[in-house]
């Protein structure tokens, strides 16, 4: 076991107590001692000289980040996708399609999935099969858009799915296939649809993708994390019992280097008590100091660039003033879901970003207290809301007095997904998008996250590239038209998160989203020693190069992991 006693560093503790330090001490997995050490002694009086001294040179240390809802499952089955040239040039993309096809025959691939293309070339969802078909048409093909919610597919993959317009959509409302007057799917897919009848379409094709969750499948995920100081992470979808074997699996093998908070989704009140039993049964089954489970998650609406958030003013863009998007579930029923995770002791993690999800699901948190109170049973859920990109100010006071915690994927905050929700709603309300600073006075808990679901996006889950956008609201690889907003900023300039809160959000506010705050989150005497040593202070290098810093070293559970430690005395 390992002996490292740190000093001469600039340590951001993110612990109130001990705000900041100079030395660290590690004995094995833990930290044993942070703060103030003497320079004139060389080490720190009463600890043994078998302490390896480090000396840092005046560089910065922060705990290990966090990343408090990911997609390990997701970004590893996606390491098959075909990544398409970024253009909004219809033509452009089906030419590639079309060579693409052509230099790749059937046999070799007996389905093409690309990502992806820009959202706003699904305005109006007028995208067909038959366009697409244009490109190919030899077997199934599926374009997914930029924002991850739509699909456009080609016939062959409807007549593989075996989709008509007599099967219905598997969830009205929110998973659904676009239809035609006469109610033939048109070849769009909003959500993920059409995993539903993705056994029909790969056992008429007689082939399977590497999707099959597998230790040696993942392992490219989890090497990303430690390389990131990524030494903690909330699931954002657990994509079944194969992901939790294999995250055991390298657990076991020593591979993992990384504390796991998992969910399992649900989809109503229909499915949630069977839900909870395989919860139960992956805790049962799975769970060790690395891995936890105790949280259920629900979609509870798509997303404002493709049409299906829950707003709640009508889309611009529909005549009759009757469209507010869609919802999976109104106040009720969600109170019913709360009310059966509380008594369970079940956290719930709710993706939404319209106005009216945010507002549904703190009506029913509201409600699911009162009944909570009205029984005698104390209040143990932790209601965690993801994403919650268009707030109404009437709401946006009520999670801190409701006891919500807010994720927030920052590195959306800039220009990530452009303009296209103006087709439903107005610049107004864009412009209020990712407004959390009243929030964050009021003293709600918000913590900070990628949401990052390909290895597409994967180097956008560095946590530090997170919080130079949040910071900026300026996308360095997707910035706004500075033509239209001076030096790409988006719109609020107030809406810009100072460096400390985010610093925080990535540490002890995620740890303590995920329950894990009484063992990692902060450098704290009695913790799990994980951290990172910085290339330049954090909080003095301008804020378009947060993101260039590097992680000079990463350490795990007391072991290096990452990068290198200036030479032991």
């Amino acid at each position: 076991m390992s002996k490292y006693l740190f000093r001469n560093a600039v340590v951001f503790t993110s612990d109130e107590a001990v705000p900041s330090a100079d030395t660290i001490a590690i004995d094995g997995d833990g930290f044993v001692y942070v703060g103030i050490g003497d320079p004139e002694e060389g080490i720190l009086p009463g600890f043994p000289d078998d302490y390896m001294q480090v000396d840092l040179g005046g560089r910065m240390v922060v705990p290990g980040f966090c990343d408090s809802h990911t997609h390990p499952g997701m970004v590893s089955q996606s390491a098959w996708h075909i990544r398409l040239p970024y253009t909004d040039d219809i033509d452009a993309l089906l030419s590639f399609v079309k060579e693409y096809a052509k230099a790749h025959p059937k046999d070799e691939i007996p389905f093409l999935y690309f990502e992806y293309y820009p959202t706003s070339l699904s305005g109006g969802l007028k995208l067909t099969a038959e366009m697409l078909d244009v490109a190919v048409d030899d077997r199934p093909c599926l374009m997914q858009d930029f924002g991850e919610h739509i699909h456009w597919v080609n016939s062959k993959m409807l007549e593989m799915m075996e989709v008509t317009k007599y099967v219905p959509d598997p969830v009205p409302g929110l998973e659904v296939f676009v239809r035609d007057e006469e109610g033939n799917p048109t070849g769009m897919i909003k959500e993920f649809a059409w995993i539903h009848f993705s056994e029909t379409l790969f056992r008429n094709i007689g082939w399977e993708p590497p999707m099959v969750m597998t230790p040696e499948n993942m392992t490219r995920f989890f090497e990303f994390l430690p390389a990131n100081g990524i030494t903690a992470l909330g699931e954002g979808i657990l994509e079944g019992e194969e992901q939790m074997y294999s995250m055991a699996e390298l657990d076991k093998q020593g591979k993992l280097y990384c504390y796991y908070d998992g969910v399992v989704r649900y989809w109503g009140m229909e499915d949630l008590v069977e839900k909870i039993a395989f919860l139960r049964e992956m805790q049962r089954k799975y769970s060790s100091p690395h891995l936890k489970i105790n949280t259920m998650k629900l979609f509870l609406d798509g997303t404002n660039e493709s049409g299906n958030s829950a707003l709640l003013s009508p889309h611009l863009n529909d005549p009759t003033g009757t469209n507010y998007g869609e919802i999976k579930m109104e106040t009720p029923e969600l109170t019913e879901c709360f009310t059966v995770c509380n008594n369970e002791g079940l956290d719930m993690h709710i993706h939404m970003v319209g106005d009216r999800a945010f507002r549904v699901a703190c009506d029913a948190v509201e409600a699911a207290q009162k009944i909570a109170k009205e029984q005698g049973r104390p209040w143990v859920c932790q209601p965690i809301f993801a994403h919650c990109e268009f707030v109404s100010p009437d709401d946006i006071l009520r999670p801190a007095k409701l006891g919500i915690t807010i994720n927030c994927s920052c590195h959306w905050n800039g220009g990530y997904f452009g303009e296209e929700s103006m087709l439903y709603i107005t610049r107004e309300q864009w412009e209020s998008f990712y407004y959390f600073t009243p929030m964050i006075k009021s003293g709600a808990r918000v913590c900070f996250s990628s949401d990052v679901t390909t290895f597409y996006e994967l180097h956008r889950a560095n946590p530090l590239f997170g919080m130079q956008v949040g910071h900026t609201r300026i996308d360095p690889e997707f910035p706004m038209d500075p033509g239209l907003y001076p030096g790409s900023v988006r719109p609020l300039a107030d809406a810009c998160i100072d460096r400390e809160t985010l610093l925080k959000g990535y540490t002890i506010e995620s740890a303590k989203q995920m329950r894990m705050d009484g063992i990692l989150g902060s450098i704290t005497a009695g913790k799990k020693a994980n951290l990172c040593v910085l290339s330049d202070n954090y909080f003095d290098v301008p804020a378009d190069k947060i993101k260039d810093i590097n992680l000079d070293a990463v350490i795990f559970d007391g072991a290096l992991v990452h990068g290198e430690l200036p030479d032991a005395k």
